[in-house]
């Protein structure tokens, strides 16, 4: 017997999230036997983004019964049943935790209809309900309503039963327990961990440690690894006995972290680190009528360089960008074969640089504005970002172009004095991988600020 579910919730932090709505079709594998349906009062607010996403809003659910009201009849219904959902392990820990505040142990066997669909209907662009179930020509409506999207995944699932043929991929998912749930120790080391930005790091019985990572939410990252089906994920959740963390309240810190570390200790189910994490880069050079030309190369250093990239399409992408912010010439910077003037010039986006109309000496100002923007050549610099709590800063150190180090600070006179500032920073090494993780923070974070030191 098998159970097609699905949930919406409030949507929010990990592990705080709330029911909104609960769909339940009980199948026999031929048939709908039972189903329940209904709204439910999360008793707390929908996130902005979900009521957009599902249409449930705070005032439809005013009057819909409480979790502990439907409880009885969600325990009677999955009885002795199978829960199948799209992404069991998202609506199954929903449903779990719903039943841990109510001081009750719910478990029941899991299949997730991602999961088979890989196996049984592999090759596809994109195994979410919505592109999975069109692309197969079910029929789905109300999208992102609980009832919808179960009717999508029953359809689903019996396409899944009758393309299984040997009944192999269904034994073989359907495990003894509860699949993508976690046992009580990891429960327990989970619970210990915050929904925070930073750094994590995974001991095995020995004290060893075997694998650290980063996140914006630690404690969901963890759960991913205990809950995860690749091979690196088994061996963590057979060998995992303590977790702990860092919070570093924001992802460049975190991010150089974990290189440094990685490049230190070089845990054992760690991938291996590569030796550049970038390609290309973007150098200038003056051409021959006077102009500086932003030219992307490819490269392994970040000497000199105003921006390094993985791919010569995201650093092009970067100078289109920019092309355009600071009104820059596409021919100029030779991302444009044009023989006259470049395709900009006729949108009013160029001043004529491709044709020799604008003054060289002009334009080549608003290229010193983006060199001092986006590069870090040469700069004595603290990058100020969010700290790991409020009130608090963090503070990067970059000396002649180089990174030296991280730290915090409360109060202003901390940064304001260099003797204060270089005893609160945590020294790290400058290599070409940390100061192009650096570049790359800078191009896509609005909140960050870069101080001039003295």
């Amino acid at each position: 017997m098998y159970v097609i579910l699905d949930i919406e919730t409030t949507g929010g932090k990990f592990n705080e999230e709330g029911i909104t709505e609960i769909a339940i079709h009980r199948f026999d594998g031929h048939k709908v036997v039972d189903k329940f349906i209904s709204l439910v009062n999360p008793e707390k607010e929908i996130q902005p983004f979900v009521v957009k996403l599902t249409g449930i809003n705070d005032k439809m659910l005013r009057t819909a019964p409480k979790f502990y009201e439907v409880a009885k009849r969600i325990v009677e219904i999955t009885e002795d049943a199978v829960i199948v959902a799209h992404n069991a392990q998202f609506d199954y820990r929903i449903l779990r935790t719903e039943f841990r505040r109510l001081g009750f142990n719910f478990e029941r066997k899991t299949l997730c209809t991602v999961n088979l669909s890989k196996e049984l209907i592999p090759d596809k662009e994109s195994y979410s309900l919505g592109k999975l179930v069109r692309s197969l020509g079910i029929p789905v409506s109300d999208r992102h309503r609980a009832n919808g999207d179960a009717l999508a995944t029953l359809q689903l699932f019996k396409l899944l039963l009758a393309k299984d043929l040997d009944k192999t991929i269904i034994k073989s998912v359907i495990k003894e327990g509860s699949m993508g749930e976690l046992s009580d120790r990891q429960i327990n080391l989970v619970e210990q961990l915050p929904n925070d930005t930073g750094v994590y790091y995974m001991y095995d019985k020995d004290g060893d440690l075997i694998f650290l990572g980063r996140s914006s939410d630690i404690k969901k990252k963890v759960n991913k690894h205990f809950t995860g089906t690749s091979n690196v994920a088994k061996k963590l959740q057979k060998q995992t006995r303590k977790v702990t963390f860092e919070k570093t309240g924001n992802e460049l810190i975190s991010t150089l972290k974990e290189n440094e570390e990685l490049r230190r200790v070089k845990p054992k189910y760690n991938s291996s680190l590569r030796k550049s994490l970038f390609n290309y880069g973007i150098f200038q050079k003056e051409n021959e009528n006077g102009y500086i030309s932003l030219q992307i190369e490819k490269t392994t250093t970040t000497e000199n360089a105003i921006g390094t990239f993985s791919s010569f399409i995201s650093a092009k992408n970067f100078l289109h960008k920019i092309s355009k912010e600071y009104t820059l010439c596409n021919k100029v910077n030779l991302i444009s074969e044009a023989k006259t003037n470049c395709g900009n010039y006729e949108d009013g986006n160029c001043n004529g640089a491709c044709i020799n109309k604008e003054d060289a000496a002009s334009y080549n100002l608003r290229v010193q504005e983006v060199i001092a923007r986006y590069s870090l050549v040469g700069k004595n610099i603290l990058i100020k970002d969010k700290g790991r709590e409020i009130g608090e800063y963090s503070a990067i150190l970059i000396k002649d172009g180089e990174f030296k180090g991280y730290g915090y600070y409360n109060l202003n006179h901390q940064i304001n004095n260099i003797h204060i500032l270089e005893s609160i920073i945590t020294e790290m090494k400058s290599t070409p991988n940390t100061i192009h993780l650096i570049l790359a923070y800078l191009r896509k974070s609005k909140r960050v600020q870069q101080i001039q030191l003295d």
